[in-house]
């Protein structure tokens, strides 16, 4: 957190690489006017929205299409930027994100992008903008989004970004998650697991919608000023790892200005450590905090200068540093999903398969302990799979809130399934001991149950390894 004279020396900091952006004169303070608007959008799906503009303007002003982040994304959720663009004297649209092809396992960045520059559009349109004078603002996923629809559009004079992604989207998430994770004094192989194997399954199989998307070719087509901001305490974006991709990847636009705003979050709001929110109205239920000091003087002056036809020369604030790297969900061939999800069915069935052949077999019992071993065995197996897989989804689609509660720095549930892992290794050796021994007591269909058993127990153990389910 930022108090006293870290708070003063963070203020300091920002106010010098950010004097080049100092107010321009007549644009603050300005009253604004409120008009609703419709527009076709990708696929001619109307799409609502509210332009929100200087009242009383005499000249035509410059415009600005506000462009969301991951999620639902009502138009409520950025009131407070595009109030701070009307009273600067630039008017802005602002649009409810559409609904239609786009969910949690399903979204498109081209299609966004089309919505987006359709909004541009739309704003070049609106009596009192000035069209030439007409760029787009990104914020997260709209870091994605709003450079795509830049490029598409053909004419958008400037973008601004804040806590824009230069990563993946599977990277940049796997990034946060861990970051979520160890907020919450969870550390070890879970998290190792997360961002490793986990990642690479839910990618592969789809259920990570534009995993892959690799933002840098659009990056590097852009020829328009471009101001990317991000939050000190950005957690859920990696701040200075995307602030060196987007710098080198925009090296050829005539200015590129790379800023961090103190003492802001991800969506440039106050927070004490990247994780809370501080003040501000609450929307859908989540506070969304105050916006950080800095942060619309940062904006709003830069588009004033750029529309004027003086862009500021290119620059890059020193880049904070970031509490840890993000990882790469790796590369090899076993964590691919197409391995991983045969790996997996082999494992249900011969556990499930097992089971069911033990009460099929009861005219040839078993000796006691062989019998309640393989029981044992194919019941933990089973368990330790479709648990491990269960609970390493839960953490994405929650967002890291199922890994609570945590006991000495480890979540209960994973420490429930190393539990079970071990025990499965165990009941593997046991087993195999039993083979070997009764020899004339195991005969027959119950022998290959048996084996089949065992080889599936060393599957699970070296499988389990590979997840960090055997180690602390």
């Amino acid at each position: 957190m930022l108090f006293g004279f870290k708070r003063l020396a963070a203020a300091v900091a920002l106010a010098v690489p950010l004097a080049v952006l100092a107010p321009v004169p007549g644009a603050s303070a300005a009253p604004t006017m409120d008009r609703a608007v419709t527009f076709r959008g990708a696929g001619g799906l109307t799409l609502h929205g509210t332009v929100v503009a200087p009242r009383g303007s005499r000249t035509p002003t410059p415009g600005i299409v506000l462009v969301g982040g991951s999620g639902p994304g009502p138009r409520a959720e950025y009131r407070a930027e595009a109030a701070a663009f009307a009273r600067a004297g630039i008017t802005t649209l602002v649009y409810d994100k559409r609904t239609a092809g786009y969910s949690t396992l399903h979204r498109d960045f081209g299609l966004l992008a089309d919505d987006a520059a359709a909004g541009v559009a739309a704003l070049r349109r609106v009596p009192g903008v000035d069209p030439d004078r007409v760029g787009l603002w990104g914020f997260s996923e709209g870091g994605w989004v709003a450079p795509l629809a830049a490029v598409r559009s053909g004419h958008v004079a400037f973008l601004v970004t804040l806590g824009a992604p230069g990563l993946s989207p599977l990277r940049t998430q796997t990034w946060y998650l861990t970051n979520l994770l160890r907020h919450n004094g969870i550390s070890g192989s879970l998290v190792g697991a997360v961002a490793g194997p986990g990642a690479r399954l839910v990618g592969g199989a789809g259920l990570f919608p534009e995993a892959s998307y690799d933002p840098v070719p659009v990056l590097a087509r852009l020829r328009m000023p471009v101001l990317a901001l991000w939050g000190d305490h950005d957690v859920q974006v990696p701040p200075a790892e995307s602030a060196r991709i987007l710098r080198r990847a925009l090296a050829a636009d005539p200015s590129v200005t790379i800023r961090f705003v103190a003492g802001a979050a991800h969506n440039g709001r106050r927070t004490g450590d990247g994780f809370d929110r501080l003040g501000g109205p609450t929307v859908a239920g989540h506070p969304t905090g105050t916006l950080a000091p800095g942060y619309v003087p940062a904006m709003t002056s830069w588009v004033h200068r750029v529309v004027a036809g003086h862009p500021p020369v290119s620059s890059a604030q020193r880049f904070p540093a970031q509490a840890a790297a993000s990882r790469s969900p790796g590369h090899h061939r076993y964590d691919d999903a197409p391995v991983q999800v045969a790996l997996i069915a082999v494992l249900v069935v011969a556990f499930a398969g097992s089971l069911v052949a033990g009460l099929a077999l009861r005219r040839r019992p078993l000796p006691v302990p062989a019998r309640r071993l393989s029981r044992w065995l194919a019941g933990c197996g089973l368990a330790t799979v479709l648990g491990t897989l269960a609970f390493v989804l839960s953490v994405y689609v929650t967002g890291g809130a199922a890994a609570a509660p945590a006991v000495a720095g480890r979540a209960v549930p994973w420490l429930a399934l190393q539990v079970l892992a071990l025990a499965t290794a165990a009941l593997t050796a046991s087993t195999a001991v039993v083979i070997v021994r009764g020899r004339a007591t195991v005969l027959g269909a119950q022998r290959i149950r048996l084996t089949v058993l065992v080889a599936a127990g060393v599957l699970v153990a070296v499988w389990s390894a590979r997840w960090g389910l055997l180690t602390p």
